[in-house]
């Protein structure tokens, strides 16, 4: 991809301001950030996933409407959406939707503690819920009475399905049958993350062989290594934050470069991203934190061509891009733009 390459991507913003929905933006060869406009109403959509084939855009509806919320698609055309379809999520406020390569559909239900499968057609159409996992348990935080379902990862090549519970401190792995369309728990069902983590997001490693997991409520990335024979096993968690920072923060997105030299990590509170190298073995090392120039640096996202970082502040309402130095991995500030309560960005 040429370096000087324009791109445009989807912003999924909270509506509870000035936002009326998702939104299109140009990312330019320079860095600069341009905002087309308004492309589709929607209530809350919070996260949005494009469909690997890119013709259809997902997301989801952050409300509690009766106990669950929605997800909805849409066709991507050249200058908006077009609506499609709309179904319940299967539980309350969902805040993560990912479809994979057989159209399958998945939602974590943050309120609701569970998981929904649902599948997209060819023409773009959401099923009803195939199937629920719900969670069950609690940690030890007051932020983890409950299950609370953060988000849900298609593993890359395979047909395992990870949850992600931050209310049950959890990583729930199952196999995502496609004949009966249900989850089924795998041999490695559980990983609990160490007392009041968190865990929100992760990262695959490009190897497919290690996985980063950002922890909300410590401030850490967790990683996990499959060993010979595929079990998951947790390794070694490392601090989002620079020594000697104390103030109150919590760990949000996390991404992983496609080279497999670095991993980045948002921080809300330090409001910076978190710069990690990776070592050999799959450790990590923090060798930096940059700024976002703003608050509340919910999701982030690195342009295809991995020349920009673009980072979403949520509470400052604005979208700021950082030139990314392959080598060392570090970043430096591009551009910024104002952008209605912008809270996820997809390319």
């Amino acid at each position: 991809m040429g370096k000087n390459k324009t791109y445009s991507f989807f912003l999924g913003t909270y509506t509870d301001s000035t936002s009326q929905g998702i939104y299109k933006y140009l990312l330019q060869g320079d860095g600069k950030l341009k905002q087309i406009g308004l492309v589709a109403f929607s209530d809350n959509p919070s996260f949005l996933a494009i469909s690997p084939d890119r013709e259809f855009l997902l997301a989801v509806n952050e409300i509690n409407i009766d106990g669950v919320g929605t997800v909805e698609s849409f066709l991507i055309t050249e200058d908006s959406l077009e609506f499609i379809s709309k179904s319940s999520s299967g539980g309350a406020h969902p805040c993560f939707v990912a479809v994979n390569n057989a159209g399958f559909v998945a939602t974590a239900n943050y309120t609701g503690g569970n998981v929904g499968l649902l599948k997209l057609n060819d023409n773009g159409e959401l099923s009803n819920v195939l199937a629920l996992q719900q969670h069950f348990g609690s940690g030890t935080t007051e932020r983890q009475k409950a299950p609370h379902a953060h988000s849900v990862w298609f593993e890359p090549n395979s047909d395992i399905v990870i949850s992600i519970d931050l209310g049950t401190n959890e990583l729930l792995f199952s196999h995502l049958d496609e004949t009966s369309q249900k989850l089924l728990p795998s041999d490695d069902y559980k990983i609990s993350m160490k007392p009041g983590a968190g865990p929100r997001h992760l990262a695959f490693h490009p190897n497919e062989k290690w996985i980063y997991v950002a922890n909300e409520l410590n401030s850490t990335v967790t990683l996990i290594k499959k060993s010979d024979g595929n079990k998951y096993i947790k390794s070694i968690s490392v601090s989002s934050l620079p020594y000697g920072y104390a103030e109150p923060n919590t760990c949000a997105d996390i991404r992983t470069s496609s080279d497999g030299k670095f991993v980045y990590a948002s921080n809300r509170g330090h409001n910076s991203i978190a710069i990690f190298e990776v070592h050999s073995d799959g450790t990590l090392r923090l060798i930096g934190n940059e700024s976002t120039r703003g608050d509340g640096p919910r999701n982030f996202s690195l342009s295809p061509n991995e020349e920009y970082v673009l980072v979403a502040n949520q509470r400052t309402h604005n979208i700021v891009s950082f030139k990314r130095d392959r080598k060392t991995g570090l970043l430096n500030f591009a551009s910024e733009i104002k952008a209605p309560t912008p809270v996820c960005i997809v390319f």
